[in-house]
């Protein structure tokens, strides 16, 4: 996937984020997947994913990685 396309999809989910909080588990878990994606790639992953996530975990209370 490309680039572009992987910011795409992350910006997706951070939208979904704020109209289905309800599943808000299920998207840091997709998140976290997607900025894998960028690093496996050897991809800069942007500092507004990188922060997004840790605001999740912390919202959902979960230990850091």
């Amino acid at each position: 996937m490309s680039f572009e396309n992987l910011k795409a999809s992350i910006y997706l989910l951070l939208e979904e984020m704020t109209e289905q909080p309800e599943d808000l588990h299920i998207l840091q878990e997709q998140l976290r997947e997607k900025i894998a994606e960028f690093r496996v790639l050897g991809l800069p992953v942007p500092e507004d994913f990188i922060q997004a996530e840790r605001d999740m975990r912390k919202e959902l209370n979960l230990p850091k990685t």
